[in-house]
């Protein structure tokens, strides 16, 4: 008697954990203050969301930055996952930089605000 309500609770746990879905929040910044010219790390934080599958891109025009790392997905109490990516970069007048995060089925591009 007392496995098959163990095992109906910890299904009710599993399926509550599993279909619940936050979109993530996404904040795109450079190490330093953006200029023109001078080296730089552009950095794609994403926080707060669940489910874990998630791709993040650094772009440039369009085009992946090359030499890119992130970080070990990692996970809060509540279940809500963090990553971090970030890229070598030198900002250059007129290009556009953005990070595109895909989230389950849900792509959604993210630009970089220079300041300058």
């Amino acid at each position: 008697m007392k496995l098959p309500l163990f095992l109906t609770a910890v299904a009710v746990v599993y399926c509550s954990v599993d279909s619940k879905y936050t979109p993530p929040k996404v904040q795109v910044y450079s190490c330093d203050p953006g200029e023109f010219g001078k080296e730089n790390t552009l950095i794609c934080h994403v926080s707060n969301f669940h489910p874990p599958d998630i791709t993040i891109q650094l772009l440039k025009e369009g085009d992946e930055l090359p030499n890119a790392q992130q970080t070990d997905l990692a996970f809060k109490q509540d279940w809500h996952f963090h990553l971090t990516k970030n890229a070598p970069f030198t900002p250059e007048a007129g290009q556009h930089y953005k990070c595109r995060v895909t989230h389950g089925t849900t792509t959604k591009d993210y630009a970089w605000e220079p300041n300058m």
